[in-house]
C-alpha cells in the first residue's frame, strides 16, 4: 500500500514538473540600453491592443464593452517619462480618449503611472513580429496584455500568447474583436481579410 502512494505522489510530482518546464520563457526587454537606445526609442508609436489574459476572468472586465483600443506611445516633457494616448472603441459604437504619464525606471522594466501608486507595469518581449507584452499588476488584479504594430496581427501570435499566459497560471482569455473603426476596416480592406468566426484576423 505504501508503495502505490509513494509511486502516486512521484508520478503527479512528475507531471508538475514537466507542467513547469514546458513553460517557455519571455525574455524581459530592459528599459534602457547601455547606448540609451534600447527603450523607449523602439516602443514609441502606434499599439494596437489585441488580447489579455488573467488568472481569472474579473481582472478582464474592464475590456469586456471594448471593440479595440489603438494606443499612441510618445516621449514624455521631461526625461525618463512618456506619454500614452488611447482611442477606445466601444462596443456600442462609443469612442472613449484616455490619457496616462509613465515614469521610466532605469536599470529594469518597471513603469509607473502616474496617479496610480499601486500600478506597476512590465514590459516583455513578443516572439510575434511588430509585438510585445505587457504585465500589469494592482491593488487585486494581475494581467497580461498583448500589443502589436498590426491591428491584425497572424493568428499564431495570438495562440502562443494564449499558450503562454495559460502556462503561468492566468487561463481566462480575453480577445478584442476590432471590428469598429475607419482605420481598422480600411487596414483590413488593404489586406483583403475578411474576420473569420473564431479568431483574430
Amino acid at each position: 500500500m505504501f508503495h502505490q502512494i509513494w509511486a502516486a505522489l512521484l508520478y503527479f510530482y512528475g507531471i508538475l514538473l514537466n507542467s513547469i518546464y514546458q513553460c517557455p520563457e519571455h525574455s524581459q526587454l530592459t528599459t534602457l540600453g547601455v547606448d540609451g537606445k534600447e527603450f523607449p526609442e523602439p516602443h514609441l508609436g502606434r499599439w494596437y491592443f489585441i488580447a489579455g489574459a488573467a488568472p481569472t476572468k474579473e481582472e478582464l472586465a474592464t475590456f469586456d464593452p471594448v471593440d479595440n483600443i489603438v494606443f499612441n506611445m510618445a516621449a514624455g516633457s521631461a526625461p525618463m517619462q512618456l506619454q500614452l494616448h488611447a482611442t477606445i472603441r466601444m462596443k456600442n459604437g462609443l469612442c472613449v480618449p484616455r490619457k496616462w504619464i509613465y515614469h521610466l525606471t532605469e536599470g529594469s522594466t518597471d513603469l509607473r503611472t502616474e496617479g496610480r501608486p499601486d500600478m506597476k507595469t512590465k514590459l516583455y518581449s513578443s516572439s510575434c513580429p511588430g509585438g510585445i507584452m505587457l504585465k500589469e499588476t494592482g491593488q487585486g488584479y494581475q494581467r497580461f496584455l498583448l500589443y502589436n504594430r498590426s491591428p491584425h496581427p497572424p493568428e499564431k501570435c495570438v495562440e502562443e500568447f494564449q499558450s503562454l499566459t495559460s502556462c503561468l497560471d492566468s487561463k481566462a482569455f480575453l480577445l478584442t474583436p476590432r471590428n469598429q473603426g475607419e482605420g481598422l476596416k480600411s487596414h483590413r480592406r488593404e489586406l483583403g481579410l475578411t474576420r473569420s468566426s473564431g479568431g483574430a484576423g
